[in-house]
């Protein structure tokens, strides 16, 4: 279902299918409310003061879209969990651990990712490299041919076609709608995230990047 009405009164857009359904098993929902439960209680131990200045730094920077840009007072962990990657193999966001990553959760079936999809490509354009690299993850309900077919038909080539068929990733990171994108520093911690979709490829998408790169 896709969220209508002020867009600052909106939840995230699009509930996940899984936990729209009201026949969900008993038992998968007792696993979301734990994923839950558990990112909470990492919220609450991070050490806060390692980013209170970076964060006031940051924030400085939000215009427009980055309004949504929710920046946490304390680093936050990230999952560990494998993902299934173009090829066939698997990896994991550990693996990018030394770079700025903005990680975009999304499905082929999300209006909105839709619309957004083409503005993470241009700030890859912009920002990636060996400091910085968009990494799109397609959650839930998406097969590799659909997610091919989902880039060929709006021209977005430099995005990675990622899978998390499970939703592992997203239940662990407490993701409960598309779009979310999450930002995450150089050490490999979330420090902000966005619920629905942006215009990334704006000047204070890119100069918020650049500040965390060190540009």
């Amino acid at each position: 279902m896709i969220a209508s009405g002020p867009a600052a009164n909106r939840p995230p857009h699009i509930a996940f299918e899984e936990v729209s359904d009201m026949s969900c098993p008993r038992e998968e929902l007792m696993r979301l409310v734990k994923s839950l439960l558990l990112y909470t209680a990492l919220c609450l131990v991070a050490n806060g003061p390692a980013l209170a200045a970076d964060s006031a730094d940051l924030d400085a920077l939000r215009t427009g879209d980055m309004k949504k840009l929710s920046l946490h007072s304390a680093p936050q962990a990230i999952s560990a969990l494998p993902f299934l990657t173009e090829t066939g193999g698997t990896a994991t966001l550990q693996d990018y651990k030394g770079k700025v990553v903005l990680l975009n959760f999304w499905a082929t079936w999300c209006a909105p990712c839709r619309k957004e999809m083409p503005m993470l490509s241009e700030l890859q354009t912009t920002l990636g490299g060996d400091d910085f690299e968009v990494v799109t993850l397609a959650t839930g309900r998406n097969s590799a041919d659909g997610i091919a077919k989902f880039f060929n038909e709006i021209g977005v080539s430099n995005l990675p076609q990622f899978m998390d068929e499970r939703q592992a990733i997203a239940r662990e990171m407490g993701i409960l709608g598309l779009p979310v994108t999450v930002l995450i520093d150089r050490d490999g911690n979330e420090i902000g995230r966005l619920m629905g979709d942006a215009d990334w490829s704006s000047d204070s998408a890119v100069s918020i990047l650049k500040a965390m790169i060190g540009d």
